[in-house]
């Protein structure tokens, strides 16, 4: 079969340490097919001019929540702690039905192929009604977008001491059997999947030690990785003190998860001799830097992460905390928050760009397919939008120019070999009929007028 497309004249992100000034990409059954300079490309069946803008490999979120798209700056919680936003929230988020949760991962999902992102986690973990992941699946399979769904879980109600009301969590055993049905109706684990599952309880405190356990020897049973938030709080290591009588990282390993399958989202305070522990045993981590300071909660070090060993990729989070899902955004806040931690020659574009390819791609375990555009890879990429004014003056280095000048978007991007956006718009043809469902659907859940 011919090559189906060839995407030219760009400065082409292979991955780190290979980069093609002038260069292409050719794709052919969903793969990158091959990689080269000016003047060596292939004929294919469509063929797209870069315009001399930078292609990288799609953009790889490693944490979020979509369905909070519904309630974004929601006025009555943007100035409050973690605890305090959650409190606040989680009285609207038990009005999510499947309709509900169908939008709003329709309108992630288009968000983030805007701001670069080709795949992406979610942490579904609010179930005040069943099949929500399903509507998720649902969302994905018709936009063509590549999923990780992670099967989140709280079972601790404000009665049990938790945060959430009763309406929002389950049983052990709803969440247990709920797991499996998942794992078994939409878990694909070949090469090339569009839809995949992890296993993720919400956090060490909204779940029973059974939750943690269990869910770690059903990841063992079926191959799957594991997910939760983790050392996000202060409010946390009191809460594991008092319950547990251990530090949240020392609960961690002592449920079993403090393995290569498991990834965490923040990881913001941790022990010094913990980072190494988790280091070691191959744990990674989604750094959210736009949602960490807008709650004013810290943000974990990335290149000091790294610099241990751990593997770092980056989070949009919620899109009722950080209010956004650009990807972009999120490595340009990266670079930003890492140089003015450690000082500017502590971290370059590059660096926030790797953490935000194969750095989540080794967050999900993926990174033989995806974040990097080598021959085989998943064809699955972004040529880089951005005004001509914001560029002008920028003749050097197209990767930092990438994340220093800006807002940049995509103006191409391309999921398993399909493009979805295309001059900077989207391809959905019903885009317009969900955003009109999904703002019913937002004013109802926060009691607004139609």
């Amino acid at each position: 079969m011919t090559i189906e497309l060839v995407v030219r004249d760009a400065h082409v992100y292979v991955k780190r340490g290979r980069e093609l000034p002038g260069g292409w990409v050719a794709i052919k059954d969903g793969r990158i097919h091959s990689v080269g300079h000016a003047g060596e490309e292939p004929e294919g069946l469509r063929t797209i001019s870069a315009g001399g803008r930078l292609l990288t490999p799609g953009l790889i979120n490693a944490h979020h929540h979509m369905y909070q798209n519904l309630t974004r700056a929601y006025a009555p919680v943007t100035n409050g702690t973690l605890f305090e936003w959650l409190t606040g929230l989680y009285p609207l988020w038990a009005k999510l039905d499947e309709d509900a949760v169908y939008l709003s991962t329709y309108v992630a999902m288009t968000e983030l192929l805007m701001g670069g992102c080709t795949t992406s986690m979610d942490h579904m973990y609010v179930h005040p009604k069943p099949f929500l992941i399903d509507a998720q699946f649902r969302a994905a399979k018709d936009i063509g977008f590549r999923f990780y769904a992670t099967r989140g879980s709280m079972t601790r109600s404000v009665e049990q001491g938790g945060l959430p009301p009763a309406s929002v969590v389950q049983s052990e055993d709803e969440i247990l059997a709920d797991s499996v049905r998942l794992i078994e109706t939409y878990h694909d684990p070949r090469p090339g999947s569009m839809s995949r599952l992890a296993l993720a309880p919400c956090s060490l405190f909204s779940v029973t030690e059974r939750i943690m356990a269990e869910s770690a020897k059903l990841a063992d049973t079926y191959d799957l990785r594991l997910h939760t938030h983790l050392a996000e709080d202060p409010e946390e290591d009191v809460y594991c003190k008092e319950v547990y009588g251990c530090t949240p990282v020392e609960y961690f390993e002592r449920v079993g998860w403090a393995s290569k399958r498991s990834w965490v989202a923040h990881f913001i305070y941790p022990g010094d001799e913990e980072i190494g522990r988790l280091a070691h045993a191959g744990v990674g981590v989604a750094q959210c830097p736009c949602s960490n300071m807008l709650i004013g909660g810290g943000s974990a070090d990335l290149m000091g992460l790294r610099r241990r060993g751990m593997r770092v990729g980056l989070g949009c989070d919620g899109s009722a905390s950080t209010d956004h899902a650009s990807m972009w955004l999120e490595a340009r806040t990266a670079l930003l928050l890492g140089r003015y931690r450690n000082g500017p020659a502590s971290m370059s574009a590059r660096d926030a760009l790797d953490a935000a390819t194969i750095g989540g791609a080794a967050c999900l375990g993926w990174e033989d397919e995806i974040g990097h555009l080598e021959p085989g890879a998943c064809a699955d990429l972004v040529v880089w939008q951005m005004s001509d004014v914001a560029l002008a003056g920028a003749h050097t280095d197209p990767v930092e120019a990438w994340l220093r000048c800006g807002p940049a978007v995509a103006g191409l991007t391309i999921v398993n070999g399909v493009p979805l956006i295309e001059g900077g718009q989207p391809l959905m043809g019903d885009l317009p009929d969900v955003l009109a469902r999904h703002a019913k659907q937002s004013r109802r859940i926060q009691c607004l007028p139609a």
